[in-house]
């Protein structure tokens, strides 16, 4: 069988729906039909459930749908190896990133790429671990960089630690928290905490540590992936934000925020990997890219 009908297969399964996945396949319903009842008579299987709303998966389609997704994937990648080797391309890069990167690891790469490949054309994809897995898992993206401690563990993924970057609690000049001989975790609270989306794990955690007990997590006031607006908001109210040492570094330097030394919380980080896609090679500008992070990355460790 070839792999334009696996294709189809792939994509019934998905859409569940010979209409929508005719149009995804761009065959008229009826040329989308025979070539599913093509694949039915060749391996001599029934591989869906026609019901009136949708079709589904038998058994048996279920197992040639995992199969086929396996085959097609590998297709893919031999024709983009094949293309690179041909062509020695540099190629385009798109990557993801968590905040936490996005502030301390993407400018310097960016700036070294445009001066070095200003030919490349780079897409940086700003946003939290499910979002940046989904876009890995459609290929959209070469790799994506966020916490490890939100990264779900699957076969299909290759997770590598680059660096632990210390992180903190930090409030404005003059906030009243400043003028307390010591700060409590419990005394953090009335103030509201924000904060980019943390891992299940470290809200339980911090929850616990104030106090809230039950396996009650640590409730966020704000909770946003743009570290610059953390920092407005740390800067113009009372709120406590939680961010790497790294960076508030600037804000602290200027006086805009202080880090607060709270007695009964340990030492804080964010644990950065980059996760890729299993059997999926690198193009030569994200093989670049992933080793000029991870060399900058040892400056953390």
């Amino acid at each position: 069988m070839d792999l334009k009908r696996y294709k189809h297969l792939v994509t019934l399964a998905d859409t569940r729906n010979f209409g929508r996945a005719a149009v995804q396949c761009h065959l008229t319903q009826s040329a989308f039909s025979r070539s599913i009842h093509a694949a039915e008579d060749e391996l001599g299987l029934q591989l869906f459930d026609r019901g009136t709303l949708e079709a589904t998966c038998t058994d048996a389609g279920a197992f040639v749908v995992e199969r086929a997704r396996k085959l097609l994937f590998e297709s893919r990648c031999l024709e983009r190896d094949v293309r690179l080797y041909r062509e020695r391309l540099m190629g385009d890069l798109s990557f993801g990133v968590g905040p936490y990167p996005a502030a301390i690891m993407v400018p310097p790469l960016l700036t070294e790429i445009r001066t070095r490949y200003p030919g490349v054309c780079v897409r940086v994809e700003v946003n939290n671990a499910d979002y940046l897995a989904a876009h890995l898992r459609a290929e959209d993206l070469d790799f994506y960089m966020a916490d490890v401690r939100n990264v779900i563990a699957a076969a299909d993924l290759t997770i590598t630690r680059v660096a632990k970057l210390s992180a903190g609690f930090y409030v404005r000049a003059g906030h009243p928290l400043l003028a307390q001989a010591a700060v409590t975790a419990a005394s953090l609270l009335p103030y509201g905490f924000a904060s980019v989306r943390l891992p299940e794990s470290v809200q339980v955690g911090l929850g616990a540590l104030m106090g809230l007990g039950n396996g009650k997590p640590l409730p966020l006031a704000v909770e946003c992936d743009d570290l610059n607006l953390l920092s407005i908001l740390a800067e113009t109210t009372d709120t406590v934000i939680g961010s790497t040492d790294t960076d508030t570094a600037q804000d602290v330097v200027k006086k805009r925020l202080v880090r607060l030394e709270v007695t009964d919380i340990p030492s804080q980080f964010a644990d950065m990997a980059i996760v890729s896609l299993k059997g999926r090679s690198y193009s030569l500008m994200a093989h670049f890219a992933v080793e000029f992070i991870t060399q900058r990355s040892l400056a953390f460790k």
